[in-house]
């Protein structure tokens, strides 16, 4: 059982732990075997890898294929933060794209600090304004933009998250601060052994139906940022000058298409066995310049977002749903290891909270010091017409 007595001891400065790993075994909603789709990477392609692997008590060497990787795990579990934020107490920036105007309805209209990109070193925050004022020059800016392991205190009162999961500040420009953090929390979720050429996937072959079957000779005309309307046209041809194409209905989404094996989507991949494997290192979390009682809260919030975001079925893209058969919670000591029992979520809330009011007794910035309301941003008035100059306004939007 994970106690918070336990945890600040392994997290002192003279804890010689090394920290918790948690193996999950996954499993297809079609059951053992059946076909999913990896994460796809620009080509297309999938990303295979050499790894060992144990089966039956021997050691073997197999292919796996990424499912997700560490970068995207760490989103996932952000993700968890945000859902679960109230019950964490976990502060939250947004940033309020309402002045912007008129978005495609399939943009956010607020950004979350759990969302951006590369955390407190993202770009939006660096081009946001709190209450008219350069966020950068506000005081909530400036210490977060001044935080480091070395002087954590910015970021564990308004983004503790960056320090499980890691950041670069490389915004700012080559003669700026470079504040890096390398994570403490480290995730991914592979195939093992798949059932596929790796140097030739298959890619899905098709057609593209219409009850109508119109013909796709028929050449057009129109704008290719805007198709909502169009024209047909006598002249073939490919483009005409300036965004005005001339182009066969089919690209319009009419007509009977057959899939083109080059631009075709790769088939789901079948596996012997699908596994995801988390760290946390206790190592990493000592060389933050905090409370043991700190460490260990950074810890509980790591293990909480991980039981939120996978203790049950995930869908991680379309033809990816999985539902977790067996998972393994192993404490690692100095040289050796206990299995631990799998933690409720809502024990793991409980864990966290009890370690916040421990750290803000050690004189941390956090527990009731947490704001609980949301920082409201604005973008600055270049993001905002850089915005407005990528998505113009229109009266649709």
């Amino acid at each position: 059982m994970l106690e918070a007595k336990a945890l600040c001891a392994a997290l002192s400065d003279e804890g010689a732990d090394a920290g918790v790993t948690i193996t999950t075994q996954w499993e297809p909603l079609a059951g053992p075997g059946a076909p999913v789709k990896p994460a796809v990477y620009a080509g297309p392609r999938y990303q295979f890898a050499q790894r060992w692997w144990q089966l039956d008590g021997e050691w073997r060497r197999v292919t796996t294929v990424s499912l997700d990787s560490v970068p995207s795990q760490a989103n996932r579990l952000e993700a968890a933060l945000k859902q679960h934020r109230g019950e964490l107490g976990l502060p939250e920036l947004v940033l309020d794209l309402g002045s912007v105007g008129a978005l495609p309805v399939h943009l956010p209209r607020v950004l979350s600090s759990f969302e951006l990109p590369h955390r407190n070193a993202d770009a939006y925050l660096r081009d946001a304004q709190l209450d008219g004022q350069p966020f950068l020059k506000s005081s909530i800016g400036q210490e977060i933009f001044s935080s480091s392991a070395d002087v954590p205190e910015g970021l564990l009162r308004w983004m503790p998250q960056a320090l499980l999961y890691g950041f670069w500040q490389s915004h700012l420009g080559k003669k700026q601060q470079q504040t890096k953090w390398a994570r403490v929390w480290t995730s991914e979720l592979y195939g093992i052994d798949p059932a596929v050429d790796v140097s030739a996937p298959v890619r899905t072959l098709g057609t593209k139906g219409d009850p109508l079957n119109l013909s796709i000779d028929v050449a057009l005309e129109f704008d290719e940022n805007d198709t909502t309307t169009w024209e047909v046209t006598e002249n073939a041809g490919k483009r005409a000058a300036g965004q005005k194409s001339r182009e066969a209905l089919s690209n319009l989404g009419h007509g009977q298409v057959p899939f083109k094996e080059a631009e075709s989507a790769l088939l789901g991949v079948s596996c012997r066995a699908i596994e995801q494997r988390a760290t946390l290192s206790f190592a990493g979390l000592r060389r933050i310049a905090a409370p043991a009682s700190a460490r260990g809260l950074l810890a509980a919030i790591g293990l909480a977002a991980h039981q939120a975001a996978f203790g049950r079925a995930v869908q991680l893209r379309s033809g990816c749903a999985l539902r977790p058969v067996a998972a393994t919670w192993m404490w690692l000591g100095a040289t050796g290891g206990r299995q631990l029992e799998v933690p409720p979520l809502e024990g793991l809330v409980g864990l966290a909270a009890e370690l916040a009011a421990a750290a803000e007794a050690d004189g941390m910035p956090v527990g009731s010091r947490w704001q609980r309301e949301p920082v409201v941003l604005t973008p600055s008035g270049q993001l905002a017409k850089v915005i407005r100059l990528s998505w113009p306004a229109s009266e649709d939007a």
